[in-house]
């Protein structure tokens, strides 16, 4: 139990750690967006790759962790019901990376409700015109993405019925065969299984670094298609979403609970 508990507490501080510098990062990036033009295309992109290395670091201590225990990435304590119903392979599905552009830069809105939320970033007419050639770009950057995300998810699903289906079942069979031989008790003896959810672990980890490696190269990919005082925008936006859906979330959990008193 104490393990289990150390597993949990080191994802739930990693995770502190990364949502503490989301805040400081947004601070920074906004500071980058409202500066005086002409933009020093040199900062913009030294705090770019400052943000990207950021994420790269984020994920591999992600990976380290899930080679332990990668059953609370999945269903994250640390993260509100809100927070943990949008994620896909335990983070954001890379294509609303992509859906995030079409919002800032070609007047597309997702939902109104972010919108109002990005007003306060975006700036129409400072920035440099989204262009037929980034958009031809992002185009083709979103259907790869998919065609990824889709394999992914068909890869995942497999995984979970296989898990089920053959090494957990055969666990139990023996013992529910055997129940007319016992005196009638209620109670469940469920064999070790140990080794076939270690096996389970160590898939699940592959898939969630695979999913990880995709939302990274997806990143990637978006800011070389952006001019850097793009890309800042872009970013902004992208963390002030992230900590919104935090606080509703937070904000809901709140209402539910009282509500209940």
């Amino acid at each position: 139990m104490t393990s289990s508990n150390n597993k949990n507490n080191e994802q739930e501080c990693l995770h502190e750690s990364w949502m503490n510098l989301q805040h400081a990062e947004l601070r920074e990036l906004e500071q980058a967006a409202a500066a005086n033009r002409p933009k020093d295309e040199q900062k913009q992109t030294q705090l770019i790759e400052k943000i990207i290395k950021h994420f790269q670091d984020y994920c591999t201590n992600r990976s380290r962790l899930a080679q332990k225990d990668v059953s609370p990435f999945f269903a994250p304590t640390s993260c509100t019901p809100l927070e943990n119903s949008v994620l896909w392979i335990c983070g954001c599905r890379p294509s609303s990376f992509i859906r995030l552009i079409f919002t800032l830069f070609c007047g597309v809105e997702i939902e109104s409700y972010i919108t109002q939320f990005l007003q306060g970033i975006t700036r129409n007419g400072e920035i440099h015109e989204f262009t037929a050639k980034q958009m031809n770009m992002v185009d083709e950057l979103q259907s790869k993405t998919i065609r990824e995300e889709r394999k992914l998810s068909s890869r995942l699903a497999s995984l979970q019925e296989e898990i089920v289906d053959q090494p957990l079942f055969s666990k139990t069979k023996k013992k529910i065969e055997g129940d007319n031989d016992d005196d009638g008790g209620g109670g469940v003896d469920c064999e070790n299984a140990d080794e076939p959810l270690d096996k389970y672990n160590k898939y699940m980890a592959a898939i969630m670094e695979e999913a990880d490696e995709l939302r990274m190269k997806t990143l990637k990919e978006i800011v070389v298609i952006l001019e850097p005082d793009q890309a800042v925008e872009y970013l902004a936006a992208a963390k002030k979403i992230r900590l919104c859906i935090q606080q509703w979330g937070k904000k809901r959990d709140h209402d539910n609970t009282n509500s209940c008193n």
